[in-house]
Parts: C-alpha cells; structure tokens; sequence
C-alpha cells in the first residue's frame, strides 16, 4: 500500500472519529407567534404578529452572537403564518432541546392590565388564563383540515381542555423552571409588571416533546404597554431578557433532559380488509380470521388501568396513529421507520396506522411523546368495542372511571 494511500486512509478515520466524537449541538427553537394573515390581538396601531417577531429576532440574535455551541432555529422569521401543528413538527424535526413561544396579551375593549407572564402546559385554574389559552389556540380555525389535525379539538369549548388536566408532562419540572427564570430575567432587564407563572392549555405546548414555555409579553390593548411593545428599547430589553433567562437554564440542565418512558401495551397488528400493497405475498389465512386473533404484548404496565381490556369491556381504548396512506402498506415498510407493533384500521378510504393501545390515556400521552420523533405529526385516537370514537368524549370517561 503506497504511502500516499496510508496517508488518505488515516485522514479519513481521524475525521470519522471526530464526527463520531462530537457532541450533538444543543438546539433552541424560537417561535414567534403569529404571522401573515394572522395578525393576532390588534392594539390601536400596532400588529401582535410584529412585537412578536421582532423580540423573538432580538433574542435569537443575542444567542447566535454569543452562543456557538447552540443551534437556533425559528419557527418564522418573517411575516409568514405558519400552522400551529407546523410549528410543533418544526420542533420535533429538529430534536429541540427546548421551545420558546413568544406572544402578546389582550384584554377586551375597556379593560386594561399591564405586566409579563409567562405560561407552561397544563390545565387552566382561573377563567383568565382560559381566555389567554382560548384567545391564542383560536389560530387553528384558519387552518385548512384544522379537524383532522386536532382531532375535533374545539379551542372555545371547556370540554376540549379536559385533556391538559390529564396530561403528566415528563418535561413540567424543566418547563416550569424555564418559566421561572423568563419572569425573573426579563421582568428585571425590561422593567415589566410580574403577573406570574401560570399554567394553561396550549395546544402549541401539547404537541411538543421537550420543556418549553408560552410568554406573553404584555398587553397590546393597554395604551402605554402597547406603546412600549412596539418601541425599539423595548424590543431589545425584552428580547435581552429572555437571552439571560436561556443561559440561566442551559447552564444548569446543559443538554437535553432524558425522559424517562415505560412502553404501554400494544396489540399485533391486524391485517385490514383488503390489501393493496403490490407484490406482498398471499396470506395463508382470510384477513377476517386474522382480526379474530388478537396478541397481547406481554409488557410490564404501571398499573392495572393501563392493562389490555377483553372485547367486553367498555372502557375507550387509546392509539396513537402515525400515519396515513391511500394503499395497504406491507409489515415492516420503510414507511413504520422501524416500528415493529404497528397497528392499522380503513377510514374513509384511507388505511390509517397506529402504534399502541392502552386504556390508560397517561400511557398512550407517554408513547405519543416517544414518537413524535420520528412522526411529528403523530396524535391519539380512540376505539370502543372496535368502533373510533371521539377522542374528548374518551378522556372525559377515562377521567370519570379513574375517580
């Protein structure tokens, strides 16, 4: 072997292992609420999609400035509207370490209020924090298919919330200290009222699977807020003030926390009425037969709530369907991205799969959250007796039975 061979084939393991070597960059997703047609809540003559923007652009620069070791990315960057579930996929895509969403407060006419607060995920205590929750989740009426994206989620009706209160966010304790040091920080840089910490049901927040917080700056409808909103000191002092809540947190939980998660129970799949799939070998049994057996994963659960239910039973049965497909997809396709207990059902002409099922709702919110890496659009369903149901009416029974 010449030496100049030698040479090229050192050169390649030494740059081979230090790819190997180095640490995944820590990513930061900033998200500035809003945009485009969107303006959000309208003050006398300024825009929320605009403060929002422009103080998420002031952070982002602070960190890109002096932070190399950290990835920014931004769910817009320019007056774009951009789909809630988008802006979620676009946190999921990217592994984020952790999420900030940045909005703007309203009251309505003749009502005023001034001060910071900044919010994590999870069930409404006061009707204010409702209205906060309501007010921003109501983007997704504009949204083209927003049904099948939410799953019938009304973001006026208190029924739909009933699932914050039933979430147990493995990322709440690392999200709530998040909002802690956002309050702190940034009320002291930029001299703004402290409403508080608070909790609320953001569907932005549900569909992300890293700690985050939703800060709303102020308030757009109070005439001196609005103006200090809109004002280029205010921006950068904003702005410098959740640059230092973010290193406050990045210095003490460094890189991304490691969620701990106990697999739910899950059927073998069942083979759908009719296959489609091209070249896919002959079955040796009908595909009615083939739904007759039903395999139970022999899995620890945590407890028996989570356990496999018989066809008798009537409890909701909860999934967590990853996608959708015109044609019968083959056992093992390149499309399950290596899920081997994948489920599926026909739907309108659609075979929709699923991973999972469990009556235990916790247990499929903890899958879900394991899957949102590969299918970042994933979300749960429900059946009874075989038959889906609405997946707000399941939670409710689910809650019921567990009292």
């Amino acid at each position: 072997m010449g030496k100049r061979t030698v040479f090229f084939l050192w050169m390649t393991l030494l740059l081979w292992g230090t790819a190997m070597a180095a640490p995944k960059r820590y990513t930061l997703v900033i998200d500035a609420g809003h945009g485009g047609a969107d303006s959000g809540a309208k003050g006398t003559f300024a825009f929320e999609k605009n403060i929002n923007l422009n103080v998420a652009l002031a952070f982002g620069r602070l960190v890109e400035r002096n932070c190399p070791d950290v990835n920014v990315v931004y769910t817009r960057k320019t007056d774009v509207f951009v789909p809630l579930h988008k802006r979620a996929s676009i946190a999921n895509k990217h592994k984020a370490d952790l999420f900030i969403s940045i909005h703007t407060n309203a009251l309505p006419k003749g009502k005023r209020s001034r001060g910071m607060e900044t919010y994590t995920l999870g069930m409404h205590r006061a009707d204010d924090n409702f209205d906060v929750a309501k007010r921003e989740n109501s983007v997704i009426l504009i949204e083209q298919d927003y049904r099948q994206h939410y799953e019938g989620f009304d973001p006026n009706s208190s029924e739909s919330y009933i699932m914050f209160e039933l979430l147990q966010d493995n990322n709440m304790a690392q999200s709530v200290e998040l909002a802690r040091l956002v309050q702190k920080k940034t009320c002291v840089a930029a001299g703004r009222s402290d409403k508080g910490v608070k909790q609320a049901g953001f569907l932005v927040l549900r569909e992300t699977s890293m700690p985050g917080c939703l800060i709303e700056l102020g308030f757009i409808t109070t005439p001196d807020e609005e103006r200090y909103l809109s004002s280029k000191e205010g921006v950068e002092a904003m702005g410098r003030g959740i640059y230092n809540a973010f290193i406050a947190y990045k210095s003490k939980y460094g890189g991304a926390p490691k969620v701990p998660y106990r697999e739910a129970p899950v059927e073998q799949p069942a083979a759908p009425a009719a296959s489609a799939a091209p070249a896919a070998p002959a079955p040796k049994e009908s595909a009615e037969q083939k739904a007759e057996k039903t395999e139970v994963a022999t899995q620890p659960v945590v407890s028996d709530e989570s356990k496999l239910v018989e066809t008798e039973d009537e409890r909701p049965v909860f999934k967590v369907q990853i996608l959708a497909s015109q044609r019968s997809l083959r056992p093992g396709s390149q499309q399950f991205k290596g899920e081997k207990e994948v489920d599926s059902y026909l739907d309108n002409g659609l075979y929709k799969y699923t991973c999972g099922a469990t009556t235990d709702y916790y247990e499929a919110s903890r899958l879900r959250k394991q899957l949102l890496a590969k299918f970042p659009e994933a979300f749960i369903i429900a059946f009874k007796k075989g038959v889906r149901m609405n997946i707000n009416e399941a939670i409710t029974e689910f809650k019921n039975k567990k009292k």
